[in-house]
């Protein structure tokens, strides 16, 4: 099959043919349809979240079965099927209970096996986490769930616990944090969008957003991540005024150790941060405004992914028109062309293009 690979970190990924994968007893070969290009991707390819090489990279994916293994039950050649990008074994409690995403032992397509960057990808553990699409759901609008829009999802219903009319101060405009934009204005939430890109706050407000705030100016990190020369007080002074005095929940899409502070510091009392961005290097030990999280009561959360048992809810609202992802997509492409967008991620982002969708 032709599939995009890389065999060194950094080195410019290549369209090559690789064998088919097996099917596993347990698991579903698919056929891929459309699969996003994420920055997750490109931070597997930087280095920054090591993997196995070579590598094909891609997590997001939508497409049909074209096999089963003798072990599952629920799925069949033919089904429209997605998967969150975190595997689950299917026996441990986490899994048993429907909490895959936390599963100890997880695999990930495109980091701990080969992705979705592929005419066919493997799915381990099908009945836990082979996603049924609805016929209103189209591959494309699929492929841009599977990472950035279901983490959105259960980031602001589960752990943000989201409620019509409260205020909500989004940190970063990239996919993820675009995502989470649309999902809290769709839940009733009046939405600021925090960023350094006049064109991602623009986007935001296309979205739904109430209120953008622009983060200072921008150089890139080591991870291709903007950091903003302005003073975080003030940034964080102006998120405060734009909420009525704080937000109820900050969700740091970007993850920096500025951004997660900075959103922890615009919370009001009682206020929750989640953090989807993730922490890589040295932010990964970052400190936080912790006499601030005692005194104000304050609960910070983290957020991986969506387990499928969380899906329905999530596509419900989608085939009620009620949420849009197909929105989110900028632009559409082949293999080839997915290569040239995640090497063009070492830029720093001066604009919001949307998701990128390739199709094999």
């Amino acid at each position: 099959m032709r599939a995009v690979q890389y065999s060194a970190v950094h080195e410019r990924p290549r369209l090559t043919e690789v064998p088919i994968p097996d099917c596993p007893p347990d698991g579903a070969l698919i056929r891929v349809e459309a699969t996003g290009v994420c920055r997750s991707d490109w931070h597997a390819w930087r280095g920054h979240d090591p993997v196995p090489l070579p590598m094909v990279p891609g997590h997001e994916f939508a497409g049909v079965v074209q096999a089963v293994g003798p072990g599952v039950m629920r799925f069949e050649p033919g089904d429209r099927v997605t998967a969150p990008f975190v595997n689950g074994c299917g026996h441990c409690e986490w899994c048993r209970h429907g909490d895959a995403q936390v599963c100890p032992d997880q695999t990930q397509p495109g980091f701990t096996r080969d992705g979705s960057f592929a005419e066919y990808v493997i799915v381990t553990a099908a009945d836990t986490n082979l996603v049924r699409l609805p016929d209103a759901v189209d591959f494309d609008a699929a492929a841009a769930l599977g990472c950035r829009f279901a983490t959105a999802f259960r980031a602001v219903t589960v752990h943000g616990r989201v409620l019509p009319g409260e205020e909500v101060a989004v940190f970063g405009c990239g996919g993820v944090g675009l995502s989470a934009v649309m999902i809290t204005s769709a839940l009733g939430a009046r939405v600021t969008a925090v960023d350094v890109s006049d064109a991602a706050l623009e986007r935001a407000r296309e979205l739904g957003a109430s209120n953008v705030v622009r983060a200072g100016t921008t150089e890139p990190d080591d991870a291709g991540r903007s950091q903003g020369s302005g003073r975080p007080e003030a940034l964080e002074q102006r998120v405060v005024e734009a909420t009525g005095g704080g937000a109820h929940l900050t969700v740091d899409a970007l993850g920096s150790a500025g951004t997660a502070a900075s959103a922890i510091r615009s919370l009001r009392r009682r206020g929750r941060h989640v953090q989807i961005g993730l922490m890589l290097g040295d932010a990964a030990n970052a400190p936080l405004p912790w006499e601030r999280v005692i005194a104000w009561e304050l609960t910070v959360a983290g957020s991986h992914g969506m387990s499928a048992r969380d899906y329905p809810a999530m596509l419900d609202l989608i085939a009620d028109d009620k949420l849009d992802p197909a929105a989110l997509i900028g632009s559409v492409t082949d293999l080839g062309g997915a290569i040239d967008v995640l090497v063009a991620m070492d830029a720093p982002r001066g604009s919001s293009a949307g998701i990128v969708i390739a199709h094999p």
